[in-house]
């Protein structure tokens, strides 16, 4: 049995994409299991996560996002970046497409400059109430977790927002995970550290639930950075938010977008 798939990554976000667009590849029932074998960095492909690339009823395409922990993301911004160039360079997409997530019907507006894919991705808008993180409790949310300001926000996905002085100056392995597992977020949340490199300008690292650790770069968490300081009165729209793997631009006007680079890495067969 031989299995086809293409690497890709946004911003260093990277991805093993399964291509269902005519036929089932990895019957449902082993996607989990799929994903925590192969994205593995040693024993696996390696990646942030496994896409897989269907026909939709509701939009012009589908994806579904598996972890190497196995569990299922809502969506993933830069997951959908990679999902979009893969799709207009096989033909099935052209300049705006639509994609079916989890998270509802995320719009995609994307093609080439020069030799760079940008795709520009009509994110959820960001909900600040506790019962659409999810969180416990009523009203905004804003805790103190381990002696820090802990701001939270879903873009997609749960966020929980830090913002420090120097975002490398951070040990996030150590500092995420009590604030990721704290008991608020029933579901759990992704943490970011976030500091001001500007007027309109955020660094940003991001330790991703799912993963279990940090990534290089988090679209959705990019984009809750950026709603929670704009919602502070810290940034005005657009907001360039730096991430270890390059930047991503947030617009926070007429919707919520985000827009970023995706580059194709390799192809390759798993043979069974």
């Amino acid at each position: 049995m031989e299995i086809h798939f293409t690497k890709l990554h946004g911003n260093g976000n990277d991805f093993i994409l399964i291509d269902e667009y005519e036929r089932t590849v990895i019957p449902d029932e082993m996607k989990a299991e799929f994903a925590m074998l192969f994205c593995d960095r040693r024993f696996g492909i390696g990646g942030d996560g496994v896409l897989f690339l269907s026909r939709s009823d509701k939009a012009d395409l589908k994806m579904r996002l598996f972890q190497p922990d196995g569990s299922e993301a809502e969506m993933c911004g830069n997951g959908i970046r990679c999902l979009a160039k893969y799709a207009y360079d096989q033909g099935n997409i052209r300049k705006s497409c639509t994609v079916e997530t989890l998270a509802g019907i995320i719009p995609v507006e994307c093609g080439y400059r020069d030799d760079t894919f940008f795709a520009r991705i009509r994110m959820p808008d960001p909900k600040f109430g506790r019962a659409d993180i999810p969180a416990t409790g009523e009203g905004e949310y804003r805790e103190q977790i381990g002696g820090v300001d802990v701001y939270a926000v879903n873009t997609g996905v749960p966020h929980a927002v830090v913002f420090v002085g120097d975002p490398d100056s951070v040990d996030v392995n150590a500092l995420a995970p009590p604030i990721r597992h704290h008991p608020t977020f029933p579901k759990g949340a992704n943490v970011n550290f976030v500091g001001r490199s500007g007027k309109n300008a955020l660094r940003i690292r991001t330790f991703e639930r799912g993963i279990e650790g940090e990534t290089l770069s988090c679209g959705t968490g990019a984009t809750a950075a950026a709603a929670v300081a704009h919602h502070l009165g810290y940034v005005d729209s657009p907001v360039e938010v730096e991430t270890p793997g390059g930047p991503l631009s947030i617009i926070l006007s007429d919707g919520t977008w985000m827009e970023g680079p995706a580059t194709t890495v390799f192809s390759g067969t798993i043979t069974f």
